[in-house]
């Protein structure tokens, strides 16, 4: 798989750090319970066909980026920088 850095260009995907779902960065409050920070940590949704998720550009630039994707089919649809 290629993934295409806006900032540096087309590069394999073994530069890049998978961090996860986009909707994995809604992290509970400090003072949540522990059932809140259970689901965080350990349910994570697996899911077949179009996603967006973070990454960042490890072995380049540093930048993070939201990638659009089909996990089915391996299919990048965009890559931008995270905001």
């Amino acid at each position: 798989m290629r993934l295409t850095c806006p900032l540096c260009g087309d590069r394999d995907r073994r530069e890049f750090y998978y961090l996860g779902h986009e909707t994995w960065l809604d992290r509970p409050a400090a003072d949540a319970p522990p059932e809140a920070w259970d689901a965080y940590l350990h349910l994570r949704d697996n899911p077949c066909g179009p996603t967006r998720d973070l990454w960042q550009h490890e072995a380049g630039c540093g930048a993070w980026l939201v990638v659009s994707r089909d996990t089915a089919t391996h299919e990048i649809a965009s890559v931008e920088l995270a905001r």
